[in-house]
């Protein structure tokens, strides 16, 4: 595929000036070699959680643009679009049907409904009890029908998402009709949002139910195989659940790497770094920084408790950011990484290039390739701080800067050393404070040293022509 082992930039459409337009305009004015791939966060109309919502994948939100500025974009990239496994907008035409017709609507299974799920309707005390929550609560929104008939749908998220039964024929029907009209308009990668959420049992947890999880992982990713795209599955859970679903042959996220390089530059110690890499699939999306902050829960098994504690404490001293912007604090810390290293250019630029020397396709998200603050704006959501909308003007100014310049050459020789399409080597027998990875694809081969202590680091590659050269240079400044 066109692309597809190379640097991936995660955006709104409207991040990196007002629409799709002027997006492609900022990475073709300032990032262009640096990027190879485009996830564009969810770009269809929505209701809330800003696209997460949506009401329909037949559109593009008309504030953002048209079909043809994603077609045009999937012309130069290698493209990944959200799918809402899980849920859908209460908005959409399916919900409101079901809302006028009730029993008598063709899509009365296709959300599930409390008074057939539950032996007595409702969850026991019990039942809450094991479940895994996104929020507090009975994870219901009441529904009011036309006839004036109330009933409980089952609904995880926001009372605007509702639960899709994804066992039944329609709303399987409806899954295949979306990802198709997707993929048709050049989209090479779906991202299978909330997937660990989709399978439910009374009794159970309600999350990554097994084996309910691998029939419709099955199906979800048969669909889009079958039109020749690529399936990314977000989960966020024990890396030892991401282990088996990347031996299915899906591709996971490494979102254990995001707490695992701020520990390793936080302590100076690169032992739990090392036997990372020696089991980590290859067959992932590694990333450090997302739309949703920087995940705490998923380092557990890989860091100890004491390790996990010390590195989100050291979160919140190096970036200043208040306790109030975490999310559930022992899941997930919304802050910049560049203000998670204390804004320090080095081990900034170290962190990335840990990232690009991970087995996977790397993605960074836009306020990381601008080395972007927190924005701590008064009255806001706490997951903004890191989703600040910049201007073109502000993306220019970005771009000028000493730590952005030479995050773009990384990428750039991320993008163009064809050693990274070989096997990885690391070095077991250094010294703790120390990191050395190598990458061997033939005569090519790339190599990254590190001092952790004062994160000096030294990039090499065998491949001598000019542009390399002057990339390197400018990377190891």
């Amino acid at each position: 595929m066109k692309d597809f082992n190379k640097v991936m930039l995660i955006t709104y459409a409207d991040s990196m000036g007002k629409d799709l337009h002027e997006l492609d305009t900022a990475v073709s004015e300032y990032f262009s070699g640096a990027i190879g791939g485009m996830h564009i966060l969810p770009f269809y109309p929505s209701s809330g959680d800003r696209g997460f919502s949506p009401i329909t994948y037949e559109e593009v939100e008309p504030s953002f643009g048209t079909w043809s500025d994603i077609e045009s974009l999937s012309k130069r990239y290698f493209m990944m679009a959200d799918f809402m496994i899980n849920h859908i907008s209460r908005r959409s035409e399916y919900f409101h049907d079901f809302e006028e017709k009730k029993d008598e609507s063709e899509y009365r299974d296709f959300f599930i409904r409390f008074r057939d799920f539950w032996p007595n309707g409702e969850p026991t005390e019990e039942d809450l009890a094991k479940m895994i929550h996104r929020h507090p609560g009975v994870p219901a929104v009441e529904v009011t029908f036309h006839d004036g008939t109330k009933e409980k749908l089952w609904c995880t998220f926001s009372p605007e998402q509702i639960d899709l039964n994804i066992h039944s024929a329609k709303a399987r029907e409806y899954i295949t009709k979306s990802v198709d009209g997707i993929i048709r308009h050049g989209i090479s990668a779906i991202r299978l949002d909330a997937m660990a959420f989709v399978d439910k049992k009374p009794g159970t947890d309600c999350f990554f139910l097994e084996p309910d999880i691998w029939k419709s992982l099955k199906f979800a990713d048969e669909t889009i195989s079958s039109r020749g795209a690529v399936s990314l599955v977000e989960i966020h859970t024990n890396y030892e659940r991401q282990l088996k679903v990347a031996e299915t042959g899906v591709y996971v996220y490494d979102f254990v790497l995001p707490l695992l390089v701020l520990h390793t530059l936080y302590t100076g110690s690169s032992a739990a770094l090392k036997k990372w890499l020696q089991v980590c699939p290859h067959n992932q999306f590694t990333v450090l920084d997302t739309h949703d902050g920087i995940g705490i829960s998923d380092a557990e098994g890989v860091l100890s408790p004491e390790e996990i504690r010390a590195a989100k404490d050291m979160i919140f001293e190096k970036s200043g950011v208040d306790h109030k912007y975490s999310f559930v604090e022992d899941y997930q810390v919304n802050c910049t990484y560049y203000a998670a290293l204390g804004s320090n250019d080095q081990a900034y630029l170290l962190a990335r290039a840990i990232q690009f020397f991970t087995p996977g396709i790397p993605q960074v998200y836009y306020v990381g390739m601008l080395a972007g603050e927190n924005d701590v704006a008064k009255g806001r959501d706490g997951r903004d701080v890191n989703r600040h909308n910049y201007s073109l003007a502000e993306v220019a100014d970005c771009a000028k800067s000493s730590i952005v310049e030479r995050l773009t050459a990384l990428m750039r020789f991320r993008n163009v050393c064809t050693a990274f399409d070989g096997e990885i080597s690391v070095d077991n027998n250094s010294a703790d404070s120390t990191l050395s990875i190598s990458w061997k694809n033939g005569n090519a081969e790339a190599t990254l040293t590190a001092d952790l202590k004062n994160c000096h680091f030294h990039i090499g590659c065998s491949e001598a022509d000019e542009q390399t050269a002057a990339l390197l240079r400018k990377i190891n400044q």
